[in-house]
C-alpha cells in the first residue's frame, strides 16, 4: 500500500510557536497580564479573601466594558444611528451576563467565612466604586451626592461630574423618540439631566404605541434591547442582595449603609421604567 506524502505546507509547519522575543511578549504588551496579576494585596491571612478581592476586581473590569458599550450606544443615538446603538446594547447584554456570574464565587459565603476577613475591609464598600457609579448614571440613576466619596480622587471625580451633567442613555433614547415624531413631552426632554429620571405617563404611552405596532420595527427592537439590559441590571441587584443577606444578614454595611435594607430599596427600582409599565397597555 502506498502512503501519500503530506502537503508541503503541513510538512513545513513549525512544531512550536515563536518563543524568543527581544522584550516582553506581544501578549503581555497588549493585555498587561503582569500588571493585572500583581494587583492583589490581601489585608488578612484568611485564604478566602483572595477570591473576594479578585472577584471584585473582575467586576470593576466588567463595569468598565459595559460603560464603554452604553456610552457607544448613547453617541450612536445622538447621531440617529440606531443599528450601532442596538449592537452595543446587545454586546452589553452578554457582558452583563458575565458580570452577574461573578456573584457565583461569593454567593454562598457563610457569615463565618465573610467575617474572617470583613474587618480588614474597614469602611470599604462596593457603593464607593466610581465606575459602577458611572454605570448607574448612564441608566438615569443620577445623584450629585454620589460624587462626594470621590473628592479625594481628582480623575474619578471629574469623570463622574461630567457623567452627572451629560444626558443618560435613556435620555438619548427619549430624544430619539421625539425626533422620530413621538409625543415625548417637553418637560421630559428639557429636564435637568443631572437629576434622576422620573416615570412619565406620556412616555409610557409612547412605548405602548411602539409596542402595539410592528415588533420588527427599529424602535421596537431598540425597546427590547433596552429591556434585556434592564432585566439583567435587576438580576444584578437581586443577586447582590441575596449574596449580602446570606453573608451578613441585616447588619450594617461595611461602608456605613443600611446593608440589606439599602440593597432592597435599590432592587425595587426599575431601570427604564416606562418600558415595563407600557406592557400593561398593549
Amino acid at each position: 500500500m502506498s502512503h501519500q506524502a503530506h502537503p508541503p505546507s503541513e510538512a513545513a509547519e513549525p512544531e512550536t510557536p515563536h518563543l524568543d522575543f527581544a522584550g516582553t511578549t506581544p501578549y503581555e504588551d497588549y493585555v498587561k497580564a503582569d500588571v493585572l496579576t500583581h494587583l492583589q494585596h490581601t489585608l488578612s491571612d484568611d485564604p478566602g479573601e483572595m477570591v473576594f478581592l479578585v472577584t471584585t476586581q473582575v467586576m470593576e473590569l466588567w463595569f468598565t466594558v459595559i460603560v464603554h458599550e452604553w456610552e457607544t450606544a448613547a453617541r450612536a443615538l445622538r447621531s440617529d444611528d440606531v443599528p450601532t446603538a442596538i449592537a452595543a446594547l446587545k454586546r452589553s447584554v452578554r457582558e452583563l451576563e458575565a458580570l452577574n456570574a461573578s456573584w457565583r464565587p461569593l454567593g454562598q459565603l457563610t457569615p463565618a467565612q465573610f467575617n474572617s476577613y470583613r474587618g480588614a475591609l474597614g469602611e470599604g464598600s462596593g457603593f464607593q466604586s466610581a465606575m459602577y457609579r458611572r454605570l448607574e448614571f448612564l441608566l438615569g440613576e443620577k445623584s450629585a451626592s454620589m460624587l462626594v466619596p470621590h473628592r479625594g480622587a481628582p480623575r474619578a471625580h471629574a469623570e463622574l461630574e461630567k457623567a452627572l451633567h451629560e444626558p443618560s442613555l435613556y435620555d438619548e433614547v427619549l430624544r430619539l423618540l421625539a425626533r422620530r415624531g413621538h409625543a415625548v413631552p417637553d418637560s421630559v426632554l428639557d429636564r435637568d439631566v443631572a437629576r434622576r429620571h422620573e416615570p412619565s405617563g406620556a412616555v409610557e404611552a409612547v412605548w405602548a404605541e411602539i409596542y402595539a405596532g410592528d415588533e420588527s420595527a427599529e424602535l421596537a427592537r431598540l425597546g427590547e434591547a433596552l429591556s434585556d439590559v434592564a432585566e439583567l441590571v435587576w438580576r444584578w441587584r437581586n443577586d447582590h442582595l441575596v449574596a449580602t443577606r446570606r453573608a451578613m444578614g441585616a447588619k450594617t454595611g461595611t461602608g456605613g449603609s443600611a446593608g440589606v435594607a439599602w440593597l432592597e430599596k435599590r432592587a425595587r427600582n426599575n431601570v427604564f421604567p416606562e418600558l415595563w409599565t407600557a406592557r400593561s397597555h398593549v
